[in-house]
């Protein structure tokens, strides 16, 4: 079963562009930036909040 899950955002042609642009001259695709700044901001969290446990992901999504 493939866990990798798909999200879709809505943003100006010219941003999209800046953003790709961006990523090119990173050396990275638009979706290996995006990971990138994701895994980014997950590190930077979990450096000032503590690891994100399954337990904390699992309360989160029962508290939907």
């Amino acid at each position: 079963m493939n866990k990798k899950k798909h999200i879709s955002i809505r943003v100006d042609s010219d941003f999209l562009n800046k953003f790709y642009y961006v990523a090119r001259y990173n050396g990275r695709s638009g979706s290996g930036q995006i990971l990138y700044l994701m895994r980014s901001l997950i590190d930077d969290f979990e450096k000032e909040h503590g690891k994100i446990t399954p337990e904390d992901i699992e309360s989160f999504l029962n508290s939907k």
